[in-house]
């Protein structure tokens, strides 16, 4: 019989439950999602009170899903960082309960890296370029040296907080980048905005506030066509740039803003271009989801690391490429 792995994701607005066995396969994916009040925002204690009163129903789903129960589990994973304190506090709290009262195995996970792991999970690619983005990330990533290093990244905002920034201004309903993505598909006219690439670095907040300023004069399909041409032109130039610095030849879209289909379109011509293969994560496990916890947590313990109770406490900013990757 396969071993069995429990994932626990509480970066952020989304607390989520995933359960797979130790050949890769998906047996529960279950999740709750945190909404705030209309024009309020995301409160963080508000959030981690979601989380907090969502705890014991998702767990409890995940594991009728997957017909198995806690005591059978291998170990407990749990996203340690990088993300809101208030929110993974809750995941960590669970984790480390769980793994007490059964005594389990404990694993705390880099988001990012989990990310990037059910992406490559998912979609069967061995060792791509990796466009990682989402509402709190936007980043190029590839292994080398056994780390996931950063080969460009955004030097203010992320790209999924610059859409859901001009969403908000203009009116667009949530889920923001649907949302953006449909209004932005009947866009004819281009308007001039900046074009901030600097190396291999992106900045999308001088962009925002031109989009921001250049609304009062367009219209709304116009500003979010040419917000979105831009915007995805910099990420395809840089992501083209570590295909060739890297010399691989997979490309790999993650994170909640690939969902995009505009952004999948320009990415997917790129990489003919240039003879490499392009890879999206499925649509279930673009967004913040249990299952990649669970999965990074399953590629960690099989390579021999575990986190100690005493050395699990959250990692608000923890970086990608401060991980050591032993099971690639």
């Amino acid at each position: 019989m396969s071993e069995v792995y429990l994932g626990i994701e509480s970066t952020a607005h989304t607390f989520g439950v995933g359960i797979v066995d130790s050949r890769g396969r998906v047996l529960a994916n279950e999740r709750s999602v945190y909404k705030p009040e209309e024009g309020e925002g995301f409160v963080p204690a508000k959030m981690a009170g979601h989380h907090t009163q969502n705890t014991a129903k998702i767990i409890e789903n995940a594991l009728k899903k997957a017909k198995v129960k806690i005591e059978d589990v291998e170990a407990v994973a749990f996203s340690q960082g990088p993300g809101i304190p208030n929110a993974l506090r809750v995941g960590a709290a669970i984790a480390r309960y769980i793994a007490y009262k059964y005594n389990k195995p404990l694993i705390g996970v880099n988001h990012c890296i989990a990310h990037i792991e059910i992406g490559r999970l998912a979609t069967d690619c061995k060792d791509p370029v990796v466009l990682y983005l989402s509402g709190g990330n936007t980043q190029v990533i590839a292994l080398a040296e056994g780390r996931y290093r950063i080969f460009g990244e955004t030097q203010d905002i992320a790209i999924g907080n610059a859409i859901d920034s001009l969403a908000r201004q203009i009116g667009l309903p949530l889920p923001y980048g649907p949302s953006f993505d449909k209004v932005a598909a009947n866009g004819k006219k281009y308007i001039e905005l900046p074009y901030v690439v600097k190396g291999m670095d992106l900045s999308f907040s001088g962009l925002l506030t031109a989009a921001k300023r250049k609304f009062k004069g367009a219209s709304k399909a116009d500003i979010c066509y040419s917000f979105q041409e831009t915007c995805f032109a910099m990420l395809t130039e840089v992501t083209e740039r570590a295909l060739a610095h890297t010399g691989k030849e997979e490309v790999l879209l993650v994170g909640g803003v690939a969902a995009s289909k505009r952004l999948q379109t320009m990415l997917n011509t790129m990489c003919k271009e240039r003879d490499a293969k392009f890879y999206v994560v499925p649509h279930q496990y673009s967004s913040d989801n249990g299952v990649m916890i669970a999965q990074s947590g399953a590629l960690a313990h099989k390579s021999g690391q575990k986190t100690r109770i005493e050395d699990s406490n959250i990692i608000q900013k923890w970086r990608t490429d401060e991980v050591e990757v032993k099971w690639r």
